[in-house]
């Protein structure tokens, strides 16, 4: 028989204080990618006192295993922990103390609201069916710590059947909850060409082979090439963020380098949209009598949501927050999330939680009020217990 939902929202009230004063900590001292030594502390201090087991996996990533009273499946949940190179500019009493580093994408938020999660369903764990797992992850704005955290074995042990995440979301209004089915975040793939023609001078150009001329003939394709894979796959962006080539004025180029990054969405549209891209490259060489050095790199797979397990978190926040405080995202972002990770071969859903106010992510002002925890924490904790509850999910 499932179990009443405990009142998360009033009980998540009571620890107010408590969030308040702990995201002041994990905020006023952030730390970059790979470095989280002292946020991690912080993490497992405060699961310590929650009677919350945990390890450690890789150098800075946390794992805590909430094991419920009752028998039952095994749900994650993940908040990522690194900061940005980005000198903040809030007046906040508890505003980064780090030279050049803030938290300005909310992993703050999202690492407070995973640890208020964690200590309402502790309050219920006699009566909980299961476990959580809490997946405390570094390096998201970076290199990426999802893949490696996957490998270094942390949904096992026991296995995760459900994995759940979530983003604040400037765009949304505060205390809100935005539910996206399907294709949500873009897969990425970097890529590099390297071009090798042949120098000459610049007054008998025929006598060589000009690799900035193919770099540049590249580049116009691709800006091309982007609107044409958009109309026959859906959203698309090729964007071409460095063009270097030469020496002198006066003589024709031997090298030059195009880099850059392709976003999709969906493995179908990853894949033409990477060969697109090739040969694109490939006809400039050929065009220009050069050879090209082609290097595409596969990075985070896109987020691409769980049918089931989105309307669980949809269904669950509807009830918990009321119908209309969730909305349903009718697009998709270019934005990309190694989330996705965890949820290529798990099922789950990646939600966004609104904080309002007037500046984006990754911005030196952006700074989610701190009164939204509660809310945050109780609708985190309600999708988990939703889920750990409902043996038909």
């Amino acid at each position: 028989m499932k179990s009443t939902r405990p009142d998360f929202i009033s009980m998540a009230e009571s620890l107010a204080p408590w969030l308040t004063e702990l995201r002041g900590c994990f905020h006023r001292r952030p730390e970059l990618g790979n470095q989280e030594y002292a946020t991690a502390h912080i993490i497992e201090t405060a699961l310590s006192k929650l009677n919350i087991s945990h390890e450690r996996l890789l150098d800075t990533a946390v794992v805590g295993l909430l094991s419920g009273g009752e028998p039952g499946r095994t749900a994650a949940f993940r908040a990522d922990m690194d900061a940005l190179p980005i000198q903040e500019q809030t007046d906040a009493p508890f505003a980064s103390v780090v030279p050049g580093c803030m938290h300005a994408c909310g992993h703050d938020f999202h690492m407070t609201a995973s640890l208020g999660a964690a200590a309402l369903l502790a309050q219920c764990r006699d009566n909980l069916p299961g476990s959580v797992k809490l997946l405390f992850q570094p390096a998201e704005e970076g290199i990426g710590g999802a893949e490696r955290m996957i490998a270094a074995g942390c949904l096992e042990n026991p296995h995760v059947d459900a994995v759940f995440g979530c983003h604040v979301s400037p765009d949304l209004p505060a205390g809100t909850v935005g539910i996206r089915y399907g294709k949500f975040y873009a897969a990425s793939n970097p890529f590099a060409i390297r071009f090798l023609g042949r120098s000459a001078h610049g007054a008998e150009p025929e006598k060589g082979a000009d690799a900035i001329a193919a770099a540049a003939s590249t580049v116009c394709a691709l800006l091309a090439l982007r609107k044409t894979l958009a109309e026959e796959n859906g959203p698309t962006v090729i964007s071409v963020g460095i063009l270097q080539g030469g020496d002198a004025d006066n003589i024709i180029a031997e090298h030059a380098l195009v880099r850059g990054i392709i976003r999709t969405l969906g493995p179908e549209s990853r894949l033409k949209a990477t060969s697109a891209v090739r040969q694109a490259a490939l006809d400039a060489a050929e065009k220009y009598g050069v050879q090209a050095d082609i290097e595409i790199r596969d990075s985070y797979p896109g987020v691409v949501n769980h049918d089931s397990m989105s309307l669980l978190a949809e269904r669950t926040a509807r009830a918990l927050l009321g119908e209309d405080q969730v909305t349903l995202l009718s697009h998709p972002t270019l934005t990309t999330e190694d989330f996705g990770y965890f949820i290529e071969n798990t099922p789950g859903c990646f939600y966004h939680f609104g904080v309002g106010g007037k500046y984006p992510l990754h911005n030196d002002h952006f700074l989610p009020d701190s009164s939204l925890l509660p809310l945050a924490a109780a609708t985190h904790a309600a999708v988990l217990w939703e889920y750990l509850t409902n043996p038909s999910t």
